[in-house]
């Protein structure tokens, strides 16, 4: 047997570089996550750490040269909980090296150890990993890579939420199996206890004590397990409640059945609480059993958006069809995608042409025509037409995955609102002790006889109906359901803080070209000045432009190709980012730009004729020959269709609306004027769009930027909220707290309106989740006895704290209801 040294420090790949996200077992409530999050921050190294009880996973943002996994897997041990950890086994070719195995492992992200052991005289490898952190398909390709293991022998293995939904469904069977015989065993104890004599006969109690064990041993053991880890770490959580309530109960019921004499001779009747401790563990199993059930419902949106990519590819290879699972496709196969057939992963189109529904993707409900060369997205359906597809990006490169996962950091990052109950959580669980132990020491005191009784009831009540999982789950249901429901429109947000944010902002900034505008210009009209041709001018900028990258410039070319133009040879070509591009064609100097710019370099352009241009809505560029003007290019951009109604929608949301662009005053405000824009910043380069944010914000707004995802990335991370105009791109991706998947601005008011229906549900959960427990203490303590001689049944409190935690999250699952607006 082999092992391998310890891992080094996580540094493999940028999407784990600095943040991780942790499965944790063996939360209950919120003050379970508030103590894993502080004693992570302990460990150096790590920048922020943030637990989400509703999800079950930590979020830790760490200095990847300091941090280990094993540092991190090891704090949230030592407060008490554990990391979900998988194993991979495989069969190897031939026994490795320690030198082999750490350069396969020894810097990737997720594994803690490995381990090679002989079986049947062959080696066999375990890897011990984090799901979510690692992909044990890239271990196996790792290990194909390095030749210790053949293709034919990589295992199909589940992805991180299928492991997820079969660990959650196992713990919902287990959960439900101890309710419903808790339930079948309780059942006689409160027939019993409820007669009221009735059915009293010798070995009544007994009946009961022997009924009631099993429920409180057997069904209720997670809670004392729970009690038993929290009380080892120095610390208490819902489980203690719980147990110390029950036990309280139980012991006490147990001593008067087995020594009722001892009460007797202390003058008092050796009452029996059975019943409560049974019914109290049979309604909290009832309440998690439901619960359970509701968060599973939470996280639908993801299951749909996984559910779209088939599991199974059709690959050519050796020149032949194979049908294989798609874990086994790679990068640069040939895959038939048939009509009616979903593409199973990302490439570019080779062969055939069809109409392919995106829908599921970008939220856009008009189908994409598809020719060779364009490029296609896993998940997506093919209405029309066989498709041969080169595969370029597989597993978690995919634009699927990579919108799951950012949809999952999504929902593990907290909005700003839940600080409070966060707080509340951290120092809930101690305070309930002391209210619980203050309320017995005052009925046993000072209460009404029979005061030990009285005592009990009320210590019990308190620890029992004082639950801080609502409060928890208040905020990360909301924001999980949110952000589903959110993605299955085309709209990613970036978690609860984008989401909080988005709802204060005031002035929505819009970037003009392919914001605004459908970001194809077209040539418009030729004004040739001082002699000069049409068709020549055309021609000569044509031959220049052809060089830049800019919309402005593929427009111009595409215009001399629609002509039929012969483009002169170009030399000396010189770019001026967002100024203007210059080159020498058959020996004269052309100057091509913003009519200021070649102002600016003594071209005097004819201003009158610029204006009136730029007043019908172009956008003009300036071309000079030899120091001479020697014409305009008049160019036109498509307004989207969704831009006016959008617009409107978000001025009856009360919020002002600005334009960011490089065009110059009069071409600016005539598309405000048509738009109902309220501000326009014209003449403004790409470098100084984030100036421009910048300098609102000085004014005192709260800023949303609207803008493409690529040029305007300075901009979208200036604003309090960026918005970046996606089409299933990378960049587009990455780009923004928020991403559009569509090109459409109606998303951006639907982003607006899911925000503001978020934050109310939000502060509705914790409304009831505070008055919930801010009247439930005190009732439970008997402050209402001395008024109406009513003391809360601990029965009754555990069925009030069941249903407290399921009403938050019913209220959140209201939230995959909502639907976009209509736009006029």
């Amino acid at each position: 047997m082999e092992r391998t040294p310890t891992p080094e420090p996580l540094t493999e790949t940028p999407e784990t570089e600095t943040a991780l996200r942790l499965p944790v077992e063996g939360m209950e409530c919120a003050a379970c996550a508030v103590r894993i999050e502080r004693r992570l921050r302990t460990v150096p190294g790590v920048r922020q750490a943030s637990v989400n009880f509703a999800t079950g996973e930590a979020a830790v943002a760490i200095d990847p040269q300091a941090v280990r996994l094993e540092q991190l897997v090891s704090a949230v041990e030592e407060a008490g909980y554990g990391v979900r950890t998988e194993t991979l086994r495989v069969p190897l070719t031939r026994t490795p090296s320690a030198d082999e195995l750490a350069q396969c492992f020894g810097r990737t992200n997720g594994v803690l150890r490995w381990e090679v052991v002989e079986e049947d005289g062959a080696p066999v490898l375990e890897v011990r990993y984090v799901p979510v952190v690692a992909d044990p398909a890239a271990l196996q390709q790792q290990l194909v890579a390095a030749g210790l293991l053949a293709e034919s022998a990589r295992r199909a293995i589940p992805t991180d939420r299928e492991a997820l939904r079969r660990e959650r469904e196992a713990h919902y069977r287990d959960v439900r199996r101890r309710f419903w015989i808790a339930a079948l065993l309780s059942l006689p104890v409160v027939v019993l206890a409820m007669a009221h004599g009735a059915l009293d006969f010798p070995g009544s109690r007994w009946i009961q004590l022997l009924l009631t064990t099993p429920v409180v041993f057997w069904a209720g053991r997670p809670f004392f397990t729970g009690a038993w880890r929290a009380f080892r770490h120095h610390a208490a959580d819902m489980n203690t409640l719980v147990a110390i309530g029950v036990g309280s109960a139980y012991v006490y019921s147990t001593v008067a059945t087995v020594f009722p004499g001892f009460f007797e001779a202390a003058g008092r009747s050796p009452d029996v609480y059975f019943e409560a401790a049974a019914v109290i563990v049979t309604l909290i199993l009832l309440g998690r059993m439901l619960e359970a059930r509701a968060r599973a419902r939470t996280s639908a949106a993801i299951e749909k958006l996984l559910d779209l990519q088939p599991p199974r590819a059709r690959v050519e290879r050796n020149g032949r069809l194979k049908e294989v699972p798609v874990e086994a496709v790679r990068v640069g196969d040939r895959v038939v995608v048939r009509p009616g057939e979903k593409i199973p992963v990302d490439g570019i189109v080779e062969e055939g042409t069809a109409a392919v529904d995106e829908s599921m993707i970008t939220g856009e409900s008009v189908p994409v025509d598809k020719k060779p060369g364009d490029p296609v997205i896993g998940g997506t359906l093919n209405q029309s037409g066989a498709l041969v597809v080169r595969v370029t990006r597989v597993g978690r490169d995919t634009v699927l995955q990579q919108i799951v996962r950012l949809v999952e950091e999504a929902q593990a990052r907290k909005a700003p609102i839940q600080r409070l109950a966060d707080r509340v959580a951290g120092i809930f669980v101690p305070v309930v002790m002391l209210v619980a132990i203050a309320t017995f020491v005052l009925w046993f005191d000072f209460g009404p006889e029979p005061r030990l009784t009285h005592a009990l009831l009320t210590f019990v009540s308190v620890l029992i109906i004082a639950c801080p999982c609502a409060l928890g789950l208040a905020t990360p249901t909301a924001i999980l359901v949110a952000t589903g429901r959110a993605a299955q429109l085309g709209v990613l947000i970036k978690g609860g803080d984008a989401l909080e944010r988005l709802h204060h902002v005031d002035l929505v900034v819009f970037d003009k070209t392919g914001t605004l505008t459908e970001g194809r210009p077209h040539l418009a009209r030729v004004v040739p000045l001082n002699g000069h041709e049409a068709d020549a001018l055309l021609a000569m900028a044509a031959a220049v432009e052809q060089r830049s990258e800019h919309p402005l410039a593929r427009a111009v070319v595409e215009a001399a190709e629609a002509r039929g133009l012969t483009l002169p040879p170009v030399r000396d070509f010189e770019a001026l980012a967002g100024l203007g591009v210059a080159a020498r064609v058959g020996g004269r100097h052309v100057q091509i730009g913003r009519p200021a710019f070649l102002a600016e370099q003594g071209v005097p352009v004819p201003e009158e004729q610029v204006t009136a241009l730029a007043a019908e809505g172009h956008t003009v560029v300036a071309v000079a020959v030899d120091g001479v003007p020697a014409g305009l290019l008049a160019l036109t951009d498509t307004i989207r269709p969704s831009a006016e109604p959008a617009i409107r929608a978000l001025h009856r949301t009360g919020r002002r609306v600005a334009m960011i662009t490089g065009d110059s005053e009069a071409a600016a405000r005539a598309v405000a004027r048509r738009l109902g824009i309220d501000e326009v910043r014209a003449n403004v380069l790409p470098q100084d769009k984030a100036a421009a944010v910048a300098a609102f914000q000085a004014e005192g707004h709260v800023v949303a930027m609207v803008g493409d995802g690529i040029n305007d990335a300075p901009a979208l991370a200036q604003a309090d909220v960026g918005i970046a105009m996606g089409s299933g791109t990378d960049i587009a991706i990455e780009a923004g707290d928020v991403t559009l998947m569509r090109p459409d601005l109606r998303a951006v008011v639907d982003a607006f309106r899911l925000s503001a229906r978020t934050l109310r549900n939000i502060k509705q959960n914790l409304f009831f989740a505070f008055i919930y427990n801010v009247l439930g203490i005190p009732i439970a303590a008997g402050v209402l006895y001395p008024f109406t001689g009513l003391l809360l049944n601990p029965i009754i409190a555990a069925a009030a704290m069941a249903l407290s935690s399921v009403s938050v999250v019913t209220n959140s699952l209201r939230l995959r209801r909502f639907q976009p607006e209509p736009l006029d």
